[in-house]
């Protein structure tokens, strides 16, 4: 359980939003956080390939490269 307090302004527009949505508050703020923690996941994650690729340790291929190799 997490409890926040949102600043004037954005509790308004949150509000706002829900209304015209149909939806809850709540649902909206669980659709809000969980997108969110995806993104940097996937941040990190593609954060760690470049690190990879900087240290050689990764390979890129080309479209043509792919489609060779899966015979499309």
């Amino acid at each position: 359980m997490v409890t926040l307090r949102l600043p004037a302004k954005t509790e308004r527009m949150l509000a706002r939003t829900a209304k015209k949505q149909g939806r809850t508050k709540a649902a909206l703020v669980r659709e809000a956080v969980v997108e969110k923690l995806e993104d940097i996941e996937d941040m990190a994650a593609s954060d760690a390939v470049m690190r990879r690729l900087e240290r050689g340790q990764e390979r890129t291929y080309s479209a043509a490269q792919v489609k060779r190799a899966l015979v499309l």
